[in-house]
């Protein structure tokens, strides 16, 4: 069987003004964002990134919405949600402003996320202190105790993460179609540059994207194995724990980011690295086409969703090992912000409870409306998503029958279509049709299968350099991102390096620096 499958001065200053009233372990108010409605129901926003479509459907977001405020009502919860999908290309830069302005009550984030990450919104105080609600509850129950302690901020629970992959890892991901073509061994590939022979048949098929980057800095990817990048954040991937020597380092003096840089820069001038990566041009549906050969892959328990989430057959190689860290029980997680009321906050607990252990709620929350964005199949064969045909246009299916038969629709639009892992608990939402039907257990095995990393626990309070840290990641946009995406022609990568390097210090990194280094080793002196 085959293995498959940037805040601004004055929007920070907006956004410190309008969220320290609410900070804490208790909203001053919903400041007009809900509450309890005229229905005297308890109103919550819930605001969610959309991964899997380029925009959102809004009548069809708007019908998902009412089924779920039916089931709701169904369920006896005095509950109503306003659901606002948002396409990731967009959803960083609208979920800082519509957190601002108080208009979210349940937001979605990670970890990697940029600027409304994990480790940015608890320093802001934009997030609610849920450690006292979640005892004896559904949702505290729905998952291990452990879980909770893994995404613990300050030994206090900020965050609902999604139970899925809770470790960290990568894969190669290979388009099957060229592994058949070309008679790809897959398995001879160890390391990055073991990619080349694959990356040169793909140019000379024409392809425009033989390594599609997804328009990502990768040296946080490829190089874990080496480093604990303990921020979690690829543009502040100049800063990490050494595994070998336990130390924090500047990576960018290191010989493992020269060789990363030098061989980007090499693959970049042979034309298997394009500059539509460099220049952001690529989308989170670029991956869906079928112009590239080889990309980057989070590595899960069951990589074959990765099949119906871009719309062809993709064949994963192990790049790296899997890591319990930090920061990787919020590689997907929910926040209550802290502008909530107690009343809504509760409220957003017991909604997360049902979703995270009612099958028909988290179904219809990921998938949509039965019938049109998605069908069960038959025999118990799970989920049928809409999939993707080879002009790129999403072909939904259609039952037919009232034992729910179905066939091939017309081609049409996608109008729903999110995935388990940014929705709900992997062992509650339906897996899909090309799924193992041992998908839970096959979840227990991969997180417990991690090796832990040394810096394990560690979080970086950022207050004391803050300035520094945000004008350090400004230069990386700068200098490393286009180092890490073959944007430096070879024989300019050391001048290049060493501008970067410079223009760090010139930002304030080694101040920087050297507070990574003093909270580190309090924390190991502990």
């Amino acid at each position: 069987m085959k293995k498959k499958k940037f805040l601004s001065v004055a929007l920070v200053a907006a956004m410190t003004a309008s969220l320290l009233a609410g900070c804490g372990s208790g909203g001053s108010g919903d400041s007009g964002n809900g509450g309890s409605g005229s229905n005297g129901k308890v109103h919550i926003n819930v605001y969610r990134a959309i991964f899997n479509l380029g925009q959102a459907d809004e009548d069809q977001v708007k019908k998902v919405q009412d089924a779920i405020n039916a089931y709701l009502d169904e369920k006896g919860k005095n509950i109503e949600i306003s659901l606002s999908d948002v396409s990731s290309n967009e959803y960083t830069e609208k979920a800082k402003l519509a957190l601002a302005n108080n208009e979210i009550n349940l937001l979605w984030t990670a970890a990697w996320e940029t600027s409304i990450g994990t480790n940015d919104l608890v320093p802001m105080n934009a997030v609610y202190d849920i450690t006292d609600l979640l005892p004896g509850t559904d949702l505290y129950s729905s998952m291990d105790a452990d879980q909770w302690e893994a995404s613990k901020y300050n030994g206090r629970n900020y965050y609902i993460p999604v139970y899925k992959d809770n470790v960290e890892g990568y894969d190669f991901m290979f388009r099957q179609e060229l592994i058949d073509k070309h008679n790809w061994d897959i398995t001879s590939v160890k390391k990055l540059a073991d990619l080349e022979p694959m990356l040169a048949d793909a140019k000379a098929d024409g392809l425009k994207y033989p390594l599609l980057t997804q328009k990502t800095a990768m040296f946080y990817r490829w190089y874990i194995d080496s480093f604990d990048f303990f921020t979690a954040e690829s543009d502040a991937n100049w800063v990490a724990v050494d595994r070998d020597t336990n130390e924090v380092v500047c990576t960018v003096d290191t010989p493992e980011y020269k060789e990363f840089c030098t061989l980007m820069a090499d693959w970049a001038d042979k034309g298997y690295v394009s500059e539509d990566d460099v220049t952001k041009s690529t989308n989170d549906q670029t991956v869906q086409s079928k112009d590239w050969a080889v990309s980057w892959w989070t590595d899960v328990p069951v990589n074959d969703e990765a099949d119906a989430r871009y719309g062809q057959d993709v064949t994963m190689q192990p790049a790296t090992k899997r890591w319990a860290h930090s920061t990787s029980a919020l590689g997907s997680c929910y926040a209550v912000t802290a502008n909530s009321t107690e009343e809504q906050a509760k409220a957003c607990i017991d909604f997360m409870g049902l979703l995270y252990t009612d099958s028909k709620l988290a179904d219809l929350y990921t998938f949509g409306i039965e019938g049109e964005d998605f069908v069960y199949a038959t025999d118990g064969g799970g989920v049928l998503q809409s999939w993707i045909d080879e002009g790129g246009k999403y072909r939904a299916p259609q039952v037919i029958d009232d034992k729910g038969t179905f066939e091939e629709g017309t081609i049409s639009p996608s109008k729903y279509n999110h995935s388990m892992w940014e929705s709900a608990n992997a062992t509650i939402v339906t897996r899909l049709d090309n799924e193992p039907t041992n998908k839970s257990d096959l979840y227990k095995t991969f997180n417990g299968g991690a090796e832990t990393s040394v810096a394990a626990g560690f979080r970086f309070d950022k207050t004391p350099v803050e300035a520094a840290y945000t004008a350090c990641k400004d230069v990386f946009g700068e200098y490393g991102f286009v180092l890490e995406n073959g944007g430096v022609k070879p024989a300019d990568v050391d001048a290049k390096l060493a501008e970067y390097k410079s223009k760090l210090d010139e930002a304030g990194f080694q101040d920087v620096l050297a507070e990574f280094q003093k909270q580190y080793n309090e924390f190991k002196n502990k």
